[in-house]
């Protein structure tokens, strides 16, 4: 029996600038920061040949081309199971489609356990790549590099996208005391809305392809804002970098219709009302969690749960994909 895990993540500046549409021809640079909050594999080999998946639903298939969950089939595939007989369990602390990255964390995790059915050694940086592969090459997904890099990486982490295709991955260089000052004061709390990023991520896609103007000069800003949070956080301005933040977000609505909704702009403002800095929508946008740096917790974490928001507590994680058990 094979158990790994890969942390989830949340984007602490530059995000959307990790899609090939856009940093095959400008290059992105993100900071990103693992979480000890996980997605687990669990690979085994069952008595009987088929292959056995037990995810959101059930599925039992004779042969490859039968499994429906499409990073399953792809996964397996690259890895030449010709005669399976496997049985694969997927489990999360927090369901997908909230921001936080767990497709790339799952593609991550289940290769990483593969390897290792396998007795194969996978490289960090080689695994990242190949899960990106398998989402965004051979399934067409419109998904940039980024959960897939920090959840086989872990840590506080800066990425460098270049035109060629290569990342570049360098730790960001925070003290302890900084890093404690964000555990304590960067909050989650769940909108309560699951979304696809798949359509706003489309979008920005089609309209870097297409060369616009308004979505170009959008992302640069935005890659611009976040070497602008790597120095303040390089110097111990949390504040600063709350600021940064709050005009993050207030660009990254600018890119799509769907990035928020009225509720989530009044909880936003409740929040700013109650002792955050700045926050924003983590992950693509249109649901999930909100992020705020506060200078003010206890105030923040009152108004938002009489708001009837949940708050999601975490740490960072420095293992990245890791395996749990192996026997």
């Amino acid at each position: 029996m094979i158990i790994t895990r890969a942390p989830l993540r949340i984007s602490l500046g530059g995000g959307g600038t990790d899609l090939p549409s856009y940093y095959e021809a400008h290059e992105g640079f993100l900071i990103a920061g693992a979480i000890d909050k996980y997605v687990y594999i669990n690979v085994m080999r069952p008595f009987t040949e088929g292959i056995y998946l037990k995810y959101s639903q059930l599925e039992c298939a004779k042969s490859i081309s039968e499994v429906r969950h499409p990073i399953i089939r792809e996964a397996l595939n690259l890895l030449g199971f010709h005669t399976p007989q496997v049985e694969i369990t997927s489990l999360a602390d927090i369901p997908s489609g909230t921001g936080l990255g767990s497709s790339g964390s799952f593609t991550v995790a289940l290769l990483k356990a593969l390897y290792t059915h396998r007795k194969r050694h996978i490289h960090q940086e080689e695994l990242a790549e190949l899960a990106c592969h398998i989402e965004i090459d051979r399934l067409g997904e419109p998904i940039g590099k980024q959960d897939q890099y920090i959840a086989a990486v872990g840590g506080l982490t800066c990425f460098a996208f270049h035109r060629d295709g290569r990342v570049i991955a360098t730790p960001l260089k925070v003290s302890m005391e900084t890093m404690f000052d964000l555990e304590d004061n960067l909050l989650l709390f769940f909108t309560g809305f699951s979304r696809s990023a798949s359509g706003i991520l489309k979008d920005q896609k089609v309209k870097s392809q297409q060369n616009d103007t308004d979505m170009i000069a959008n992302l640069h800003y935005v890659k611009n804002l976040g070497y602008k949070s790597k120095a303040a956080l390089e110097e111990g301005d949390t504040k600063l970098f709350g600021e940064l933040m709050h005009e993050h977000w207030e660009h990254k609505k600018r890119r799509s219709g769907g990035m928020s909704n009225p509720k989530i702009d009044e909880w936003y403002q409740l929040a700013m009302n109650n002792g955050a800095i700045g926050g924003k929508l983590v992950g693509a946008g249109g649901g999930g969690f909100l992020m705020f740096m506060a200078q003010d917790r206890t105030q923040l974490r009152k108004a938002m749960a009489n708001a009837g928001l949940e708050e999601v507590r975490f740490k960072f994680d420095f293992e990245g994909a890791k395996v749990m058990m192996s026997s």
